[in-house]
């Protein structure tokens, strides 16, 4: 059975995007998350912020770019690249965005493994089974 949620009448479709909605009304409703939130919103208020950001992404970037076309990265690049990061992670808004980042990538991270195990299982995966895999693909060596 195919089933893509918003595209389908069928009352389990339906269901399904009613689940997914209600889980994203949680999800911006509880408490740990919330300070995440704001420290998004004062980031993309803080213009000063941003740029810091911007210009220590693109210098990565372009280091990212140089090692996949197969060049050598120079000290000095990457020198120029610590001190933009350096210089970004000191301002408390531009950390506290990338603090905020990470952790909503987790949690974002943590609810695909619960639901990519309860396809594979194709039920309700136990706390120990979802502590014990990985994800496929991931190299571990697990049987996945």
């Amino acid at each position: 059975m195919s089933i893509i949620i918003g595209e389908s009448t069928t009352g389990t479709a339906s269901s399904y995007k009613d689940k997914a909605k209600e889980l994203c009304q949680a999800l911006v409703e509880d408490p740990e998350l919330k300070p995440l939130f704001g420290a998004i919103d004062r980031f993309m208020a803080d213009d000063a912020a941003k740029e810091l950001f911007t210009e220590m992404q693109s210098k990565g970037e372009g280091l990212q770019m140089k090692q996949q076309a197969g060049l050598e990265l120079t000290a000095g690049e990457v020198e120029e690249y610590n001190k933009a990061r350096d210089t970004m992670l000191d301002s408390e808004v531009a950390k506290g965005f990338v603090d905020a980042q990470e952790a909503i990538h987790g949690v974002h991270e943590t609810i695909g493994r619960w639901v990519s195990l309860s396809f594979e299982l194709g039920r309700m995966p136990t706390e120990e089974e979802f502590e014990g895999h990985c994800g496929e693909n991931c190299g571990c060596g697990h049987d996945h």
